[in-house]
């Protein structure tokens, strides 16, 4: 009888922990769609009290550096914790089941410093004078958030924030293996993802000197993403992401891969 309520005991416990990561990953996947939208409101400069031209301005060498050090800060940690050996030395500490809800939270929290301690360079790069051209461009920047969002519900959005390993962990199962796979977008190039941002980031009809930081860093930062993030891929599918690679294009849709 001493052994049945150990073992209802421990069991009950489980249940606890597995009820506590999937609130924990719930939090996590809730201040991600926080900061995500807050993003499309700081850099299009709409419906958030501080966007990237607002704020108290300081001297152009001391904006220039904390900027820099706020997008290197995120894409260190960004670039870091996506890594197969930094997984597997992180989840030796905490549970395989909310290792990507703790990815998604720190990242996150990083982007939400950014926001918070950017420094405004507000110097019009450019500015496109006629309303009409001006709705284009910031419509097209609208467009490539669109194309962020689709794009991570093509391959599956729950599981890539997370929330699909707390819920498969609360049910008891195997979070399946990933399977590779190239529906819409990703026949055309292999990030739509990244085009979607690069977009979104340089559609603008009023360009400043800020702006024009934020986006050319986190465009370069991109490019080494993709570097990081396809020799993983490389590492997971084999000669089927090799020979995807030949056939699509990395981000211009229907240009010849090199």
């Amino acid at each position: 009888m001493a052994e049945i309520n150990v073992v209802s005991s421990a069991a009950s416990g489980q249940r606890v922990l597995r009820f506590i990561a999937l609130l924990y990953g719930a939090v996590a996947y809730l201040t991600f769609l926080i900061t995500i939208l807050y993003a499309i409101g700081f850099v299009s400069g709409y419906l958030v009290p501080k966007t990237i031209d607002s704020g108290a301005e300081s001297r152009v060498i001391s904006a220039l550096v904390t900027n820099f050090v706020l997008m290197t800060l995120f894409a260190v940690q960004h670039s870091l914790m996506a890594r197969k050996s930094f997984k597997q030395w992180w989840t030796r500490f905490i549970p395989r089941s909310v290792e990507r809800s703790t990815y998604v939270l720190v990242a996150s929290l990083a982007l939400l410093l950014l926001f918070w301690q950017w420094r405004p360079m507000p110097t019009v790069v450019w500015h496109v004078a006629n309303p009409e051209l001006a709705a284009i461009i910031t419509g097209l920047s609208f467009l490539g958030w669109a194309i962020v969002f689709t794009s991570t519900f093509l391959i599956n959005h729950f599981e890539l924030f997370g929330l699909h390993q707390v819920v498969n962990n609360l049910a008891g199962c195997e979070t399946p293996a990933p399977r590779f796979r190239t529906p819409l977008y990703y026949k055309f190039v292999r990030h739509p993802l990244y085009l979607g941002f690069i977009i979104a980031f340089w559609a603008a009809p009023t360009m400043s000197v800020g702006h024009l930081l934020f986006a050319a860093v986190t465009t370069a930062y991109i490019f080494v993403g993709i570097f990081l993030e396809e020799r993983d891929l490389v590492d997971l599918f084999g000669d089927e992401y090799r020979n995807y690679k030949q056939r699509v294009s990395m981000l211009i849709p229907w240009r010849k891969p090199s």
